[in-house]
C-alpha cells in the first residue's frame, strides 16, 4: 500500500457557505496496479487526486502517503515527500519551452541534487522506457502531442516515484497516441508502480486495474470486466 486515506475529505469555506469538494473517503492506493478515477467535470475527480498527491491537505478524516501521516507534515515536509514519491502527469503535459526534451526530464533531479552524471544516466534510462530516447535533443514544440506526453511521464519517473497520478493524460491526444500512453501507463503499474488516472473518458478503462467513480463528492469502487 501506498497511499490510504481513512475518513478524509475536503471542504471550502466562502463567506458563509461551506462548499463539499469531497466527501469522507476510506480508500487505498497499492503497488503494482493502475486505478482509473471517473466521473463528470466537477464532482470532486481532480480534489481526490490533488489530495492523493500531496497537494492540499484533508479538512477531516487522515491521509497516509508511503508511511507518512500528512496531515501532521509541515510544507516543506510535504513539498519533499511530493518531490521524492510521487510523480505527476498533467493534461497539458506542462513542459518547459525552451527546454530539450532531455532537459525537462532532468529537471526534478536537479531539484533533488542530484549529480550531473547520475542525473545524465537517470534521464537516459528514464528516456529509453518510454521509447523517446531519439527524441531527446527536441524542444517540446517539435514533437507531437503524445511524444510530449511521453516526454512528461519520463520527467514523472526519473526520480524514481512510487505513486504515479496523472490529471486527464489523454484529453489532448488523438487515438493511436492516446492507446500507446495508457500501454506505458499500464506497464508502469504492472512493473510495480502505483498509477492513478482522473479522466471522463470510457474508452480508458481496458487499462485499469481498479476503477473507482467520484460523483458530487462521493466515491464508490466500480467492478471492472473490461481489463485488459
Amino acid at each position: 500500500m501506498i497511499a490510504e486515506l481513512k475518513g478524509a475529505g475536503k471542504e471550502y469555506r466562502t463567506g458563509d457557505q461551506t462548499i463539499v469538494a469531497l466527501q469522507p473517503t476510506t480508500l487505498q492506493l497499492n503497488e503494482g496496479e493502475l486505478m482509473l478515477i471517473i466521473g463528470p467535470s466537477g464532482s470532486g475527480k481532480t480534489t481526490l487526486l490533488s489530495l492523493l498527491g500531496c497537494v492540499i491537505y484533508p479538512s477531516y478524516g487522515d491521509l497516509w502517503v508511503n508511511g507518512q501521516h500528512v496531515n501532521t507534515l509541515k510544507e516543506t515536509a510535504l513539498a519533499r515527500l511530493r518531490l521524492d514519491t510521487i510523480g505527476f502527469v498533467f493534461q497539458n503535459f506542462n513542459l518547459l519551452a525552451p527546454l530539450t526534451a532531455e532537459e525537462n526530464v532532468m529537471m526534478p533531479l536537479q531539484l533533488q541534487g542530484v549529480g550531473s552524471a547520475e542525473a545524465r544516466t537517470r534521464t537516459e534510462q528514464a528516456l529509453k522506457t518510454v521509447g523517446m530516447t531519439d527524441r531527446r535533443k527536441n524542444l517540446p514544440k517539435q514533437l507531437s502531442g503524445g511524444q510530449q506526453q511521453r516526454i512528461a511521464i519520463a520527467r514523472a519517473l526519473v526520480t524514481n516515484p512510487k505513486l504515479v497520478l496523472c490529471d486527464e493524460p489523454t484529453a489532448a491526444l488523438d487515438k493511436d497516441s492516446l492507446g500507446v500512453v495508457m500501454h506505458e501507463l499500464r506497464t508502469l503499474a504492472d512493473g510495480g508502480k502505483s498509477v492513478a488516472v482522473v479522466t471522463h473518458d470510457p474508452r480508458l478503462k481496458q487499462y485499469a486495474h481498479r476503477i473507482v467513480e467520484v460523483d458530487n463528492g462521493y466515491v464508490r469502487e466500480l467492478d471492472n470486466t473490461s481489463a485488459i
